[in-house]
This record gives C-alpha cells, sequence and structure tokens, in this order.
C-alpha cells in the first residue's frame, strides 16, 4: 500500500475546508491509499488545505480504511493490537518522509505492517552515510534487473532513535540530474536518499522496492484528471462525497485495465483510455426485438473494445 497526500488547488473561496497551504496556494489536501499491484484507489479522506502532510492520525485512518478493504483473509493480524501470529498475508506501508513520525510507525507496529519509509534529514543519518567505507557500496539496480547507471546502495550501521527495534537503514546514493540542488546530507557531489525499514532481504532489493512508491505520483495525477481538481460543491461534506465518486472512478479504469485491457490500453492514462475506448462514437440499433450496439469499423480500437467484452462475458 501506498500512502501520500496532494494539494487540490481551488479558485474560489466560498468552498468550506478550501484553506491556505504550506505552498501558499489555496484549496484541500486529501490523503490517499493506493494498491501497489493494480493502482486501485483503497482509500481517501478529503481534508482542509491546512491540513498537515505528515498527520500520523491521518495516515492511519486512510490505512485502515484500505485494510478495510481487502478481503477477510487478507485483513487478518493487522486490527491494532492482533498477535503476529494470526498474520496471513503480510502487507507492506509505503510512504515519503512524510510518514516519518513515531505515531504512525507505532501504528503500522501495532498492526503487524511492514513499513518502507523516507528517512528525513538529521545529524545522526548524516554521520552514518559519512563513515561508510568505499568498498561497502554495492551496485542498485533498475525494476528490469539490470544495473542503475552511477547509483550505489549501502546499509548503515545504527539503531534509529524513537523507531521499532530491527528498523533498518538503506542509502542510495547517486550523481544528481542537471539543474537538481544538493541537501544538507549529501556528500562529494553525491545525492542521497535513505530508506528506513522493518523487512528482511537484500538491502538492493529492498530499495529498489521502496523506489517504486514513486508512482504513487502517477496514481494522483490521474485521480485529478477523472475529476479530483473539480470540486464543484460549496459544501464539504458533498465535496468529500464527489472525492468517493472520483475514487470509484479510478478503481472501475484500473480494474478494466487489469481485467480486460491488454498491450498499451492496459497501462494507459484516463486521458488516452477516454479518446481510444470510453468515447468510440457508436448507435443502437433495434432489429428482431434486440437491441444492438453499433461499432464503427474504421475506428482503430474497436477491435480492443470488443476484445473487452469478450473477457468480461468469460469473467461473467
Amino acid at each position: 500500500m501506498d500512502v501520500d497526500a496532494s494539494l487540490v488547488e481551488i479558485h474560489s473561496e466560498r468552498k468550506q475546508g478550501a484553506t491556505p497551504h504550506f505552498k501558499r496556494g489555496f484549496g484541500f489536501h486529501p490523503m490517499f491509499c493506493f494498491l501497489d499491484n493494480d493502482g486501485e484507489a483503497l482509500a481517501g479522506v478529503l481534508r482542509p488545505g491546512n491540513a498537515a502532510a505528515n498527520s500520523g492520525a491521518d495516515q492511519l485512518v486512510v490505512v485502515d480504511m484500505a485494510i478495510g478493504q481487502l478481503p477477510a483473509e487478507h485483513q487478518q493480524g493487522h486490527q491494532p493490537g492482533d498477535p503476529a501470529d494470526r498474520v496471513v498475508h503480510p502487507i507492506l506501508v509505503r510512504a515519503d518522509s512524510a510518514g516519518a513520525v513515531r505515531s504512525f510507525i507505532d501504528g503500522l507496529t501495532a498492526r503487524n505492517c511492514h513499513f518502507s519509509i523516507s528517512a528525513r534529514v538529521s545529524n545522526a543519518l548524516d554521520t552514518a552515510i559519512a563513515n561508510i567505507a568505499d568498498d561497502a557500496w554495492r551496485p542498485a539496480v533498475n525494476a528490469d534487473g539490470e544495473p542503475r547507471r552511477g547509483a550505489q546502495i549501502a546499509e548503515l550501521d545504527l539503531t534509529i532513535d524513537g523507531w521499532p527495534a530491527g528498523t533498518r537503514a538503506i542509502v542510495r546514493r547517486e550523481r544528481p540530474h542537471p539543474g537538481a540542488q544538493l541537501r544538507l546530507w549529501d556528500h562529494n557531489g553525491m545525492r542521497h536518499q535513505v530508506v528506513l525499514t522493518n523487512s528482511v532481504g537484500d538491502a538492493v532489493g529492498l530499495e529498489l522496492r521502496h523506489r517504486r512508491h514513486g508512482q504513487v505520483e502517477n496514481r494522483i495525477k490521474n485521480l485529478k484528471d477523472c475529476g479530483l481538481e473539480r470540486m464543484p460543491f460549496t459544501s464539504f461534506a458533498a465535496n468529500a462525497a464527489w472525492m468517493e465518486i472520483v475514487l470509484a472512478a479510478a478503481d472501475l479504469l484500473a480494474w478494466t485495465q487489469t481485467l480486460l485491457l491488454t498491450g498499451e490500453l492496459a497501462v494507459a492514462e484516463p486521458r488516452t483510455l477516454r479518446y481510444r475506448i470510453l468515447h468510440i462514437a457508436a448507435r443502437l440499433i433495434r432489429s428482431a426485438r434486440r437491441t444492438w450496439l453499433r461499432l464503427p469499423e474504421h475506428w482503430p480500437w474497436t477491435s480492443d473494445l470488443l476484445d473487452a467484452y469478450r473477457r468480461l462475458a468469460t469473467i461473467a
């Protein structure tokens, strides 16, 4: 599960809950939880624009809502206070540095969830990075298993104050892309990014697993393309209901792509799906007491839509 918040800009002061936010804009600041496997939006909470991105309470709310969307067997052992031996299906929760707060980590631990969280800048991490021996760095890899150009991985030998026992700190270093600025704990012209996790396994694979959290930005962009940026009502409750409809639309698209579409359409963004599939011009024809949907033969993606209907019929 990927947890993240996003700002929704609103150009009206008449909407309840729309407030100035930390980027000097104006609007809402909803929190979301996505399923990594197919991009399904498991949960979302509409919040005022001045809500904090690092609110552990809000992050746990969307995690609990997301767990509640899973099949009963997957929920076993993931309620607060459940014994760890009740877990049937392990759950991993990923977040950026906004998730590096004690209340969120303690809540995930109480729910027997694995976590993978981007670390915040600290003197302890800075010192540990500076003390890594040159021969301790290993090549990082991309999703295809090939080495990531100019990137290396190492595991820090330190205990993170306030974090659960067994928390590991894994750091990746690489040359920043042109135009990027170095940060406080970057050394020798290299950018360093640290991930904190309680999972066991090879550090290179765990770092790659966390790097995939970056696709949550594309999930949120797709939500905004499905209507998240509209927020058409004055009432906060009505806009919250509107957001739930947007999440439902995003889920329908995700399930359609997972179950019914192949090739480029299986990974296409909503705008592409609308043009190629959802907005195909067609006519309803009634003949012999039956109703037919007549699709244009010349449309390049008519066959893809027909294949999707055939797969749907097979599933049904």
